[in-house]
């Protein structure tokens, strides 16, 4: 006997569900619905096709209700909403622009509503200037607005992953831009000694930055709109696009029995199937496990998402497929610069009081003896045990394959010793003998085997520096060109013959531009009996810490930086 099954929803989730099925059993009876007119289009790329990258509309719609039609077999109903579910009789009702109001019985369901963007209950919010981006037609809206003459500025509100990316494609556009983000930082997945690169990124771009600042009152002045933040300062502009995250669309499961997370999403069990019997959810509305933690959370991703559906297909057809979890593994272009991160950040491990350390390094992406050899942050964040809990990395190149490499480790509940002995694709174009990944994993099993004690910046700012020395071994060169003040400065070369320059009473916090030559130097000092401790990151990391202590002398860094082949070191 056949199956009738009703797919809510369309996009990642929903579509993917569906073509899984019918490649499952071509016999099942596939009804799709969807509210608006497009049922799989690529949401992802829509700020790139506002910013022109993207040239082609269509280019962003992956499957239509014809080629659903005649490839897989599917009813796509589209302008049709799935307004309540009858659980007990198994019946949906619709509301459908040409049937109106009717009910549609199942044997399954697959929800995928999907999320709704979040309007705060602001003064002035309803202004026709004030647009969010979720679909298809909001694309249109804002694209229609940027295209205008008269639109020379525009107002981000939220630096998320959809805020950046906005902000970056209307830059493209010409427009100036501002971005305002309530929380001290932008990106909320990276931690603040990686968020400042990207910062960075974005404000050599020329696009305005406010953190920390809210919006308390918006005010239509004509053909633009005032924003008035809640520190009291004003901004002015022909064009704000909201991106402060979104909320489960699941109003209309309220009542059905089927239950719902404190904040609305479905929670569904290891096989995505809700409370309701023979009904899954899939997508930006549930809540998930978190792969690496193993506490409920919420990850709306494109990846997971599809793969969910996947999932539920299996399990209608009877393949018992489960769902182990969401590690968060993202990535975003943020003008020349790549971020990418996986598994749980600071933030969420100090949350859970789950204990961790983390070790941060600054490679070349390629072999440095290679034009073109350009710096990134490779940060690893583990357990005492060495487990691998997340990772994150900013840069110009190399960035996104480096954090795929981690993610696909702790996705294989492996640890930072299996990182070193990782066998990875190396010609001097592309990588070093010794990969980033298996630097980190280096440096990682050095920490854990108590072969160096390391101090991150944030807590060299917190240091008595009465009852210890700051020793600086990188070259006299590099000294001069900035250092941190106090440090005296013996270079790893010489570091054996000056010992009796140093105090053993004294606890030595020693230093290099990266971190490597620093760990030799804390490897001739405490085997002379020195108590010692290697900065992470070396002074790079200190340019780059939101936690500068007094000491730092404020010398940026370059914007691309280049590495000597000889030294090691950014030029």
């Amino acid at each position: 006997m056949s199956k009738k099954v009703l797919i809510v929803g369309g996009v990642a989730g929903g579509a993917s569900a569906a073509a899984r099925l019918r490649r499952l059993d071509e016999s099942a009876e596939i009804i799709m619905f969807e509210r608006d007119e497009h049922i799989s289009f690529a949401n992802c790329g829509l700020p790139y096709y506002i910013g022109e990258t993207i040239k082609e509309r269509e280019a962003l719609l992956v499957q239509t209700p014809e080629s659903m039609k005649s490839r897989f077999n599917i009813d796509v109903r589209i302008y049709s909403e799935v307004i309540s579910l009858d659980v007990n009789n198994k019946v949906a009702t619709i509301k459908s622009k040409d049937q109106g109001v009717y009910e549609e019985t199942y044997d399954y369901v697959v929800l995928s509503p999907g999320a709704r963007a979040i309007r705060p209950n602001i003064e002035g919010i309803n202004s026709e200037r004030i647009l969010s981006l979720r679909n298809i037609q909001d694309t249109d809206r804002i694209k229609a607005y940027v295209d205008k003459d008269e639109t020379n500025s525009a107002v981000v509100i939220g630096g998320g992953f959809v805020g950046v990316e906005m902000a970056e494609n209307l830059k493209h556009r010409g427009l100036k831009v501002t971005i305002v983000e309530a929380a001290p930082h932008v990106m909320a997945p990276f931690d603040s000694d990686i968020v400042l690169a990207i910062e960075k990124e974005i404000a050599d771009h020329d696009v305005q930055l406010i953190l920390n600042d809210g919006v308390k009152a918006f005010k239509e002045l004509g053909s633009s709109v005032e924003i008035t933040l809640n520190s009291g300062t004003t901004l002015t502009t022909e064009l704000v696009v909201l991106a402060i995250g979104v909320f489960p669309d699941t109003g209309f499961l309220r009542g059905s029995g089927i239950k719902l997370g404190a904040r609305g999403h479905i929670l569904v069990d290891e096989n995505l199937e809700t409370s309701a019997e023979n009904v899954f959810a899939v997508g930006d509305a549930i809540e998930v496990v978190d792969f690496v933690n193993k506490q409920n959370t919420t990850i709306p991703l494109a990846g997971p998402a599809n793969k969910q559906g996947r999932i539920a297909a299996d399990n209608i057809a009877g393949l018992r497929t489960s769902y182990k979890g969401t590690q968060g593994t993202s990535i975003i272009k943020v003008f020349g610069m790549t971020a990418a991160s996986t598994g749980n950040n600071e933030r969420t491990l100090k949350r859970l009081n789950i204990s961790y350390q983390t070790i941060t390094v600054h490679l070349a992406a390629h072999a440095s003896y290679y034009p073109g050899a350009v710096m990134m942050t490779l940060k690893l964040i583990f357990s005492e045990e060495g487990k691998i809990l997340g990772a994150q990395a900013a840069g110009y190149d190399g960035v996104d394959k480096r954090i795929d490499v981690i993610a696909t480790v702790i996705r294989l509940g492996g640890t930072v010793t299996d990182l070193t002995e990782l066998e990875l694709c190396y010609a001097p174009p592309f990588s070093s003998a010794k990969d980033p990944v298996n630097m980190a994993g280096y440096v990682a099993e050095n920490v854990l085997a108590g072969r160096v004690d390391v101090i991150t910046t944030e807590q060299l700012a917190a240091y008595d520096q009465d009852n210890m020395i700051l020793l600086d071994v990188r070259t006299e060169i590099e000294y001069n060109g900035g250092h941190l003040k106090e440090s005296i400065n013996i270079p790893v070369d010489s570091l054996r013959g000056r010992l009796g320059e140093l105090d053993k009473n004294k606890e030595i916090l020693e230093y290099c531009q990266i971190g490597l030559r620093g760990y030799v130097a804390s490897r001739i000092l405490t085997q002379n009996g020195f108590k010692v401790k290697n900065l992470d990151g070396g002074y790079k990391s200190c340019l780059m810490s939101p936690f500068k202590p007094a000491t730092v002398d404020p010398i940026e860094p370059a914007d691309k930086q280049v590495i000597d082949p000889d030294t090691q070191v950014v030029k």
